[in-house]
């Protein structure tokens, strides 16, 4: 599979230069060591992983402040994700699932405990830390019932894996038992730690500038829109003509020309936040920076989930709840199938069937302040209401660590 893993780097490439660079780190091959404090390590694939792993970071440096942070991941994206919260961690590409790559990235930096986040279950990498007596644990893990089907066709494979964990930590008993199904034994449910992230201040204040510039506009959001989403949004937005601005979020930077090019085929003027801010008159605002989804939310009146309109099974919709933020959600959430659920059911979310009901009832919440007041606060009770993962999580993580 090594030649399709080069060949594949190169091909991301085309779309992401970022893919070309710190390419011997996914063979294992890393700069000497100078810092020989103890290591704890936590592989986190891309942004919404590293994001997620925030409070557990903190929580670690809190209790062992004599350690210092790995952080791995799979993508430039979510090697690109930044905050305070990670500024002094070292960050790293995992190797490729070979056996000698990760036998030699374990040599190397010799962690007292892995953390694994959400579901990256990579066989070799699992065996070398067994071999080694590196403990592993499998970290607010999720498993959607399509994911737990793709595993169960390497049944033998996945259930060896499992068991060579330590533990396995869920965010809920649903994915707690499609895992058990799967072989795992050592099972606990302690929820989300997506629900245990603050937003910084700096990113409501920033919220407020915008704010200022647009005036009394009201304000549309969708949030982390994938591949197709965009152009179906576009066109019901100009066939529909609200009397709103437009904030589109892709979740892919490499994609922020795409989106871009898409609004001038729907004859929609497009201003982008690296050039410039809103006025009353913009139609769409491109959201192409990182790490301000907080701001965008707070900046909104109403948001759509991206991910859900479309069979992608929705991005994270816990932040928009906790910044007070009116939610839309597609028919597809099998990634947050119980947030989502739970958001619905207590009004903080409401549904939509396609980019037409969507731009519908996006104008019905805007023309309906007491809802959009009522829908805000629904949704931060929820997502209060769900905290203490991270304090639940690190009650398990100490235990493995004496």
């Amino acid at each position: 599979m090594l030649p399709w893993a080069v060949l594949h780097l190169w091909l991301r490439s085309r779309r992401q230069p970022e893919y070309l660079q710190h390419i011997a780190e996914r063979f294992a091959h890393y700069p000497q060591l100078t810092d020989e404090r103890p290591l704890i390590w936590i592989h986190a694939v891309s942004v919404g992983e590293t994001r997620a792993a925030e409070t557990l970071i903190t929580a670690l440096k809190q209790r062992y402040p004599k350690h210092r942070i790995l952080l791995t991941h799979m993508t430039p994206t979510g090697r690109a994700t930044t905050s305070k919260t990670l500024d002094d961690c070292e960050r790293r590409y995992l190797p490729y699932d070979t056996p000698r790559a990760v036998r030699r990235f374990l040599q190397h930096y010799r962690p007292q405990l892995g953390l694994i986040m959400e579901t990256e279950l990579w066989p070799n990498l699992i065996r070398a830390g067994a071999r080694q007596q590196v403990p592993l644990l499998l970290v607010n893990a999720r498993l959607s019932e399509r994911s737990a089907r793709g595993y169960a066709r390497f049944g033998a494979l996945t259930r060896t894996a499992l068991h060579e964990l330590v533990g396995i930590i869920a965010q809920t008993e649903a994915d707690a038992q499609r895992l058990k199904a799967l072989g795992a034994q050592a099972v606990e449910v302690c929820g989300n730690l997506k629900f245990d992230l603050q937003a910084p201040p700096a990113l409501n204040v920033l919220a407020q500038h915008w704010r200022t510039s647009v005036g009394d506009c009201p304000v549309v959001l969708c949030a982390s829109t994938r591949e197709g989403e965009e152009a179906l949004i576009l066109e019901a937005w100009h066939k529909a003509h609200p009397n709103a601005l437009l904030v589109i979020v892709p979740r892919h930077p490499q994609r922020f020309d795409e989106v871009e090019n898409l609004t001038a085929k729907e004859v929609l003027s497009c201003q982008r936040r690296s050039e410039s801010l809103p006025t009353p008159d913009t139609q769409v605002w491109l959201g192409d920076s990182m790490g301000e989804m907080a701001a965008y939310y707070a900046f909104a009146d109403v948001a759509l989930i991206g991910g859900s309109l479309l069979d992608f099974g929705s991005q994270n919709l816990i932040e928009a709840c906790a910044m007070g933020t009116p939610v839309l959600l597609g028919p597809s959430t099998f990634n947050f199938a119980e947030a989502a659920t739970n958001a619905l059911a207590c009004g903080a979310a409401i549904s939509v069937d396609n980019a037409e009901d969507f731009v519908v009832k996006a104008m019905a919440l805007l023309n309906d302040e007491a809802r959009r007041a009522a829908m805000g606060h629904a949704g931060k009770a929820f997502a209060q209401e769900h905290r203490g993962a991270t304090e639940r999580t690190m009650q398990l993580i100490q235990t493995v660590l004496k």
